[in-house]
C-alpha cells in the first residue's frame, strides 16, 4: 500500500506532524509517499505578503522515496464553482499520482479541507482514507471563506473512513458526525532532542522561555504581568511574531529571532521554566501544543495558561496551569520547586513520540 498525504504545510517547512506521519509510514513500510502540496483554500490578504519571508526553517531534502506534487490553483476556493474552474489544472496532478500508485491499493490521508482532497477521494475511491484533524480549520477564517471551509470540512468528514482528532475538543465536536473516530494526540521527534538539562544547576537570575510563534493567540497580558512578577528574572520569547505586544515591554523580557528546530531545542535547555501563554479562545480550543512534549521531555517544568488541551493537564507531573493573573505568581514558585523524578523524562519520552502514537492509531498499512 502506498500513501498519498494531502498536507497542511509545505515540505519545506518546519517539520511537523504531517512529515513525521509520512516518515513513520516509510520506516514501517518501505512503500512511497505521495505529497501534495497545499495551494491557497481562501481569498488572500496583505498579511500573506509577510508571512512568505518568514520560513526561516526550511527544508529543503526531498528524500527519494518521496514524491512530490504541488497542485496549481487559482485563489478562488471559497467560491461555489471553484473547483470546476481549478479542475483543468489539477488533472495533470491527479493522473500523476495515479501512475506513480499504479495497481496499488492508496491509503489516502488528508490533513486540511480542500476541494482538492475531496476530488481526489472521489478519483480514487480509496478503500482505506483518513481525515487527521490537527486543528478547527474554519476558525482561522473569517467571513464567506470560513462558511465555504466549515462545508468543506463536513463533506471531507463524510467523505473518509476514519477520522483522526488531536485534541479532545475536536472529538467532542466530531463524535457525533463520525462513528469511526480516534484520539491521536500530538507527540515528539525523540532524535532531536538534546542531551538532558542541569536540573542541579543553580543561577541568581532563572529563565522563564517561550519557544515558537507569536500570534493573535498569544497572551501579552499574561506575559507582561508574570514579568513584573518576576521583575529578578528573564522572560525569554525566541520564535516569529506576528502579533507584536500592544505596550511597552518590561526590561526583564528578551525578544530572540526564530531558529531551526534544533538549535530551538537547545535553547530550552538553557530556561527554568518552559511557558505557553495563549489566551482561551476559539482558536486554541482545539489546540494540543507540540511544545509542551518538547518542554516535559527536557526536564523542564511548565507554566501554562488553560486553553485547549492543555486544561486537561492540571494533574500532570511538572505541569502547572494558570487560571488568572492573579495565581501566576505562585504556579511559577511551584514550578521552579519541581523536580523529576529519576528516570520520569525517559519514560515520558517513551510515551510519547510519534512512532507510538502512530503506532497505536486505528489505521490499515
Amino acid at each position: 500500500m502506498s500513501l498519498i498525504y494531502l498536507s497542511p504545510v509545505p515540505w519545506a517547512s518546519f517539520s511537523q506532524r504531517p512529515h513525521k506521519f509520512v516518515e513513520w509510514f516509510h520506516r514501517r513500510t518501505g512503500r512511497q509517499v505521495i505529497w501534495i502540496e497545499p495551494y491557497p483554500t481562501r481569498f488572500p490578504k496583505l498579511s500573506d505578503l509577510k508571512r512568505s519571508g518568514t520560513n526561516q526553517q526550511a527544508q529543503v531534502n526531498v528524500p527519494q522515496w518521496l514524491k512530490l506534487l504541488s497542485p496549481r490553483a487559482l485563489p478562488i476556493e471559497p467560491l461555489p464553482g471553484s473547483g470546476w474552474l481549478n479542475s483543468g489544472l489539477w488533472g495533470p496532478l491527479i493522473n500523476e499520482a495515479k501512475q506513480q500508485v499504479g495497481k496499488q491499493e492508496p491509503l489516502i490521508v488528508v490533513g486540511k479541507p480542500s476541494v482538492l482532497a475531496l476530488k481526489v477521494l472521489k478519483s480514487f475511491n480509496p478503500k482505506h482514507s483518513i481525515y487527521d484533524a490537527m486543528d478547527d480549520f474554519p476558525a482561522f477564517y473569517t467571513g464567506f471563506s470560513r462558511v465555504a471551509m466549515a462545508r468543506r470540512e463536513r463533506q471531507l468528514v463524510q467523505s473518509v473512513e476514519k477520522l483522526w482528532v488531536s485534541s479532545t475538543a475536536l472529538k467532542n465536536r466530531w463524535s457525533q458526525e463520525k462513528a469511526s473516530i480516534s484520539f491521536v494526540p500530538n507527540a515528539l521527534d525523540d532524535a532531536l532532542l538534546p542531551p538532558p538539562r542541569n536540573v542541579g544547576a543553580e543561577r541568581e537570575r532563572k529563565v522563564l522561555g517561550y519557544v515558537g510563534t507569536v500570534g493573535a493567540w498569544f497572551d501579552w497580558d499574561w506575559i507582561r504581568t508574570l514579568a513584573r512578577l518576576r521583575s529578578g528574572d528573564v522572560i525569554r520569547i525566541i520564535g516569529p511574531v506576528f502579533s507584536p505586544a500592544p505596550f511597552e515591554l518590561p526590561a526583564n523580557i528578551e525578544m530572540l529571532p526564530p531558529c531551526a528546530h534544533d538549535i530551538a531545542l537547545s535553547a530550552m535547555c538553557e530556561f527554568d521554566v518552559g511557558l505557553i501563554p495563549f489566551k482561551k479562545s476559539e482558536l486554541t480550543i482545539s489546540v494540543d501544543p507540540i511544545k509542551y512534549y518538547e518542554y516535559r521531555a527536557l526536564g523542564l517544568p511548565v507554566v501554562s495558561t488553560d486553553f485547549g488541551e492543555m486544561k486537561f493537564r492540571e494533574e500532570a507531573a511538572g505541569t502547572f496551569i494558570s487560571k488568572s493573573p492573579s495565581d501566576i505568581g505562585d504556579k511559577v514558585v511551584a514550578a521552579m520547586a519541581y523536580r523529576d523524578s529519576c528516570g520520569s523524562s525517559i519514560a515520558f519520552i517513551a510515551d510519547n513520540t510519534w512512532a507510538s502514537r502512530f503506532e497505536c492509531a486505528d489505521i490499515e498499512l
